[in-house]
């Protein structure tokens, strides 16, 4: 799962914090069809060009994109990996 999203201005602002998340926080993906919770594990800056963390993986990971505030050819990434049901 994929998700990007503007950061700084009133038409889609969604992720006007993820700067502020760290390793370990959770992602809490709601849908029609329930809750997914994912634990984040990768947090990284990457060139706008960089599609590479968008790419299959064996594990069920969603990752989050926005922009980076000063630096305008470079993206956050953050993934997270699903947990578990306990």
């Amino acid at each position: 799962m994929g998700l990007a999203s503007h950061n700084s201005d009133n038409t889609g602002d969604y992720f006007k914090n993820l700067n502020k998340i760290k390793k370990g926080d959770k992602i809490y993906y709601k849908t029609n069809y329930g809750t997914k919770i994912y634990t984040v594990e990768t947090i990284v800056e990457i060139e706008e060009t960089d599609f590479s963390y968008l790419e299959e993986t064996k594990d069920n990971r969603i990752t989050l994109i926005t922009c980076v505030k000063g630096k305008p050819n470079l993206r956050l990434c953050v993934q997270g990996i699903e947990r578990k049901k306990e």
